[in-house]
């Protein structure tokens, strides 16, 4: 009822006010109108009976518009009573549509922020990754001018490269997927075995390199010296690649390619450059030879192999999560529909709501106008003197 429906000046004037006002200028015009027409009838009446004639059409006429006020005073009561009812029921299924809608995008938010941290988490983690490889070769860099002293002792050479070699496999790979000096079915050691995914052989890496007759190369001063220790170097290294291929490469137990790891990129470099009969030699009897450099690609395309081979394995699971992603897309679709199909609803019922009340301010515009009661008294009063000018005539 406290609804405005219609603004004077600076003044809101409620449904309710102007209903009140409507009923009493209503009855005061009803009132003044009776007083008056009484006032000329008394005077001029001719007899009692047409006197009390025309009070009770006038006492009838009187109750017929007090009437007519009441049932409109109590319709736009109603009418009022409706509007507040249907405004606040609109306003809260509204309130309720934005307030889930809001929760639902708040966790979305909440979803995609927590995904998004985690990607960076891992590219951190990468990051770092690569950082450290970086360290490693800048510190090997920096340890070239070392490596003449140490490979000139058998056990430290074969120490020094087998823990170059585990350094890098460690500092690259997760420990499920390698083992150290595994024994094979041959009762032979290999210095490190790959573990390949779905089931497959493993793959072998030995890291004892034989430097000797590349030493003694180096170390010539004459060329039958020269000589000598270039033949001697290809006999070991013949005989090295011929002991790998008979001991690491077994048919079903580990792949048919094996990894011959140098621990120094000048000597993986003179090697290719001087003696690369040898080289195609041991890629003939599946044996390549790997620098740290190399081992470190090779072991990256291996995670690579390894990822895959994981993805695969849980691909199902992801097929499962962008199933149950779409189903979860075309409910939101299907909600923002009814949403909006409510909307279109309320929007309807706003015109409607629109249109009543403008017919209400138009009635009580017509209600206000006063001059179109004194016209009605003006014809009354010409109605009401007509006989008596046609009597005195």
């Amino acid at each position: 009822m406290s609804e405005t429906l219609l603004v004077i000046g600076n003044r809101s004037v409620s449904v309710w006010e102007a209903s009140a006002v409507a009923g009493l200028v209503l009855l005061l015009l009803t009132c003044w109108l009776a007083a008056r027409i009484l006032k000329q009838m008394r005077s001029r009446a001719k007899t009692e009976d047409q006197a009390a004639a025309r009070i009770h059409e006038l006492e009838s006429h009187l109750s017929e518009l007090l009437k007519t006020q009441g049932e409109m005073t109590g319709r736009m009561q109603t009418m009022a009573e409706v509007f507040g009812s249907r405004q606040t029921d609109m306003m809260r299924a509204v309130n309720d549509r934005l307030d889930g809608m809001g929760h639902k995008i708040g966790a979305s938010m909440s979803q995609t922020s927590q995904q998004t941290h985690e990607g960076l988490r891992q590219v951190h983690e990468r990051l770092a990754v690569i950082d450290r490889a970086q360290r490693t070769i800048s510190d090997l860099s920096g340890q070239v001018g070392q490596l003449q002293s140490i490979l000139s002792n058998k056990q430290t050479r074969g120490a020094f490269g087998q823990g170059r070699m585990e350094a890098i496999i460690q500092d690259q790979m997760a420990p499920s997927t390698y083992s150290f000096q595994s024994t094979l079915s041959n009762n032979s050691r290999p210095d490190c075995l790959i573990h390949m995914p779905n089931g497959a052989p493993p793959l072998a890496i030995d890291a004892k390199f034989p430097l000797e007759g590349f030493n003694f190369l180096k170390g010539a001063e004459t060329e039958e010296q020269f000589k000598q220790a270039q033949a001697q170097f290809r006999r070991d290294f013949t005989k090295h690649i011929q002991d790998i291929r008979e001991k690491y490469l077994l048919p079903g137990e580990t792949q048919d390619t094996a990894f011959l790891f140098v621990p120094s990129e000048s000597v993986f470099a003179e090697l290719n450059e001087r003696f690369e009969d040898l080289v195609q030699k041991a890629h003939r009897a599946r044996v390549v030879i790997v620098s740290p450099s190399l081992l470190m690609l090779s072991i990256q395309v291996i995670q690579a192999v390894l990822r895959d081979a994981k993805m695969r394995e849980q691909a199902h699971l992801i097929q499962a999560e962008v199933g149950h992603l779409i189903d979860d897309v075309s409910r939101l679709n299907d909600r923002v529909g009814k949403l909006q199909t409510h909307f279109s609803q309320a929007n309807k019922d706003i015109d409607q709501i629109l249109i009543s009340t403008d017919k209400i301010s138009k009635r009580s515009r017509k209600i206000e106008d006063l001059d179109l009661g004194e016209q009605n008294g003006k014809e009354t009063d010409q109605a009401s003197t007509a006989p008596l000018m046609s009597s005195r005539g």
